[in-house]
C-alpha cells in the first residue's frame, strides 16, 4: 500500500476548514485507514469539526476491539458524531458546525468506505467510478428525476448538505464494500475537487502520473487553475 495526500485553502477562501488522514500502516485492528472531511458552520467551526472528526475517529478505532471494519468505522464515526454535535451544543461559538466525512480501508483483498456528506471515493482505473453517494440536496434531485446531472454541477444550491456529521445528534453513514482490481487507484476528495474538475478528467490527471505526490499537487493545481472556489484535498491510494 502507498499513499499521498494534500489540502489546501484554495485560490478564494481565507482559512482552510478540510482536514485529512492518511496511513498505509496499521490503525487499530484495521490494515490501514484514509479519511479525507470537509468542514463548516463558519471558520473556526468548520475547522473545529473536520479535525475533531478525524482526530475522534482515529483515536477511536485505535482502541477498539472488533474486528469487522464496516463495524470498526461505524461505530467510530457514530462516536465522532456524538462528540462534534456536543461541542457545538456547548460553546456558542460552534453552534451549528459539522463536516463531511469520506473513509476508506483495504483489507482481505477488499475496499470498505463509509461515508457522509458529498466527500467522495473514486475507484479509478481504465474508468473512473465514484463509489459514493453525495448526502446533498442536488443529488435528492437527481434520484428523484427533477434534475439532469449535467445541470447539477453549477445548480446555485449546489452546496445544500442533507446529512453532515454533527449537525444532529445522531447520524447513520452510507458504507459499501467493493472488490478492486489492484492495479486500479483510489480517490478520496472534498468537493473542493470534484466541483471544479470533471470525472473524465480527474481520471486522466491520475492515470497520467506514476509518482503520488506529484498526482496530489496536479489535482490540487488543476482545481485552482478552475478557480479554486472551495478548499481542495485529495488522498490518492495505490495498492
Amino acid at each position: 500500500m502507498r499513499s499521498s495526500g494534500k489540502t489546501d485553502t484554495g485560490s478564494k477562501r481565507k482559512s482552510n476548514q478540510d482536514s485529512i488522514f492518511f496511513c498505509d500502516k496499521p490503525v487499530g485492528p484495521l490494515s490501514n485507514l484514509y479519511i479525507v472531511a470537509d468542514g463548516m458552520g463558519g471558520h473556526r467551526a468548520g475547522d473545529m469539526a473536520s479535525r475533531m472528526a478525524i482526530d475522534i475517529t482515529v483515536e477511536f478505532i485505535k482502541k477498539s476491539t472488533l474486528e469487522n471494519p464496516i463495524a470498526i468505522m461505524k461505530r467510530a464515526m457514530i462516536f465522532a458524531n456524538n462528540e462534534i454535535y456536543k461541542a457545538a451544543n456547548n460553546d456558542p461559538d460552534l453552534s451549528g458546525m459539522g463536516t463531511t466525512m469520506v473513509a476508506a480501508v483495504v483489507q482481505d483483498n477488499k475496499l470498505y468506505v463509509a461515508n457522509v456528506g458529498d466527500s467522495r471515493l473514486y475507484i479509478v482505473g481504465n474508468d473512473i467510478k465514484q463509489i459514493t453517494m453525495d448526502h446533498s440536496l442536488v443529488e435528492e434531485l437527481i434520484r428523484n428525476g427533477e434534475l439532469e446531472r449535467k445541470k447539477g454541477r453549477n445548480h446555485p444550491e449546489k452546496n445544500i448538505i442533507t446529512k453532515a456529521m454533527g449537525s444532529k445528534d445522531e447520524v447513520i453513514p452510507d458504507f459499501f464494500e467493493i472488490d478492486f482490481n489492484p492495479e486500479d487507484k483510489i480517490l478520496l476528495c472534498s468537493d473542493g475537487l470534484s466541483n471544479m474538475v470533471e470525472d473524465d478528467e480527474i481520471r486522466d490527471i491520475i492515470v497520467d502520473h506514476t509518482n503520488l505526490e506529484k498526482t496530489t499537487e496536479a489535482l490540487v493545481d488543476r482545481a485552482n487553475y478552475y478557480g479554486g472556489s472551495d478548499n481542495i484535498s485529495v488522498v490518492v491510494i495505490s495498492i
